[in-house]
């Protein structure tokens, strides 16, 4: 794991060269070395004093990897317009490092610390970055809620070490739970809640993903809202006794946001918000399922996990080439663009069809085994998984129908059919997302 960590910390010296397709290159090169050499962690390996890695934290660090070398590659318009384009480029490096921190340590403690430390680059990259004076507004946002949330995660954190002697994510069993109260179960799970988000805590999502940059709605959106699932992932074997007596208030909440926050979508003329607020609903899902601790819920919201974040980040890119054209996320404007770029119709397409789970893709697969879990878990729980999936369809539906149709509102549309590097951009977003399907054993058989 150590090499990795090293791998990344030497690429912040290159960020100040700008030499920006070096980067480029070199973060999908370490995506792709990972992806073959972090192949035998199917166990706990690597386990030293602070560092370990096992599935879970595999599947989401090549994520990060991946997703970063994307984020990159879709921030064209900054590397050729930007006074700052070395400081954007170490924002992307420290940022992909942290994350790395945070997925391969086995200590909760340290977990913790780089869970929050992730907060520092985005927040500069919005405040930096971002599109309107609003920014400084969703920065706050940002900052607050994580930090409202944090402080009693700490406190849990040095209780559970009193408790149990160790902070080891790895030596955790179920029998410890028996001595914790409520105050440490919701604790231990509030901030991971706010991060990942569940419908109540979710307000500063919107903000943030409306007022970032490409690259922070990407991140965001891809990888920074696992780490909330991830917590809870690995915090659960130390309060299960007290999930099974408390988690179905959290799986009522989040079927019932998951529907109204699709309906909110429904409502929307901002593109990246309403992309934003699908995020909301499909996290809705993941959290029901996560709730109910069963084999299904826990590998269904893995896979969806890794799945939202490739189909998601892509969305947000579609988004984002349609507003450098436009100057404008109004769904009021963007309109007929089939006319204009039939090409690029057919990843919207592509990637509003991953986003309602229509097959190959692996939204599909952690879907219906979320579905599974969620109505095994209470066979009342069908209608707001029933309403949640049509409204996901519908809320998509209207989507790519709103851009892709209707009249041709604006003639400031450069007329070209874009651009090589956008369209690696996507690909390279929707390959995986159908490929992975192929992978369903690494998914469900090793979590």
């Amino acid at each position: 794991m150590l090499k990795f960590i090293f791998f990344v910390s030497f690429l912040i010296p290159l960020c100040f060269l700008s030499n920006y397709w070096l980067l480029v290159v070199l973060l999908f090169l370490g995506s792709f070395l990972y992806l073959v050499f972090g192949i035998s962690l199917s166990f706990v390996s690597y386990l030293g004093y602070y560092l370990g890695s096992d599935v879970l934290s595999y599947g989401l660090i090549l994520l990060s990897f991946w997703i970063c070398g994307l984020m990159l590659l879709s921030s064209g318009s900054i590397y050729f317009t930007s006074n700052y384009i070395m400081l954007f480029l170490f924002m992307n490096v420290v940022l992909l490092l942290f994350l790395i921190l945070s997925f391969s340590t086995s200590s909760l403690f340290m977990f913790y610390l780089f869970f929050e430390s992730s907060l520092i680059p985005t927040f500069f990259m919005i405040l930096g970055w971002g599109y309107q004076p609003e920014r400084v507004q969703a920065g706050v946002y940002l900052l607050f809620y994580t930090l409202f949330a944090s402080l009693p995660l700490l406190l849990s954190i040095f209780n559970v070490y009193f408790s149990i002697n160790t902070l080891n994510m790895f030596l955790y069993f179920g029998t410890f739970s028996s001595g914790f109260g409520i105050y440490v179960y919701l604790s231990l799970i509030l901030a991971f809640l706010v991060k990942l988000p569940m419908f109540i805590f979710h307000l500063w999502l919107p903000k943030a993903h409306v007022e970032a940059p490409i690259a922070g709605s990407m991140i965001l959106a891809g990888v920074l809202l696992k780490l909330g699932g991830y917590g809870l992932l690995r915090v659960f074997s130390l309060i299960y006794f007290l999930g099974v007596s408390f988690n179905f208030i959290f799986i009522g909440l989040s079927l019932f946001g998951g529907v109204l926050v699709s309906l909110v979508c429904l409502r929307q003329v901002d593109l990246k918000s309403l992309i934003a607020y699908s995020s909301v609903a499909h996290m809705g899902i993941v959290l029901g399922g996560l709730m109910t601790m069963t084999h299904w819920g826990m590998s269904g919201s893995y896979t969806l996990m890794i799945a939202h974040g490739l189909c998601s980040s892509g969305m947000f890119c579609l988004a984002n080439i349609s507003y450098e054209r436009l100057s404008s996320r109004s769904l009021m404007i963007n309109k007929g663009l089939i006319n204009l770029m039939p090409s690029m119709s057919l990843w919207w397409f592509l990637l509003c069809s991953s986003n309602m789970a229509a097959p190959p893709t692996l939204n599909l697969l952690g879907e219906i085994s979320l579905f599974n879990s969620v109505i095994s878990w209470g066979w009342y729980s069908i209608l707001g998984i029933s309403l949640l999936s049509f409204f996901s369809a519908g809320y998509t539906l209207y989507l790519y129908s709103y851009t892709q149709h209707g009249k041709i509102f604006s003639l400031l549309y450069s007329c070209n059919s874009g651009f090589l590097r956008e369209y690696l951009l996507l690909f390279l977003h929707w390959l995986p997302l159908n490929l992975y399907i192929l992978s369903v054993a690494v998914l469900f058989d090793w979590i």
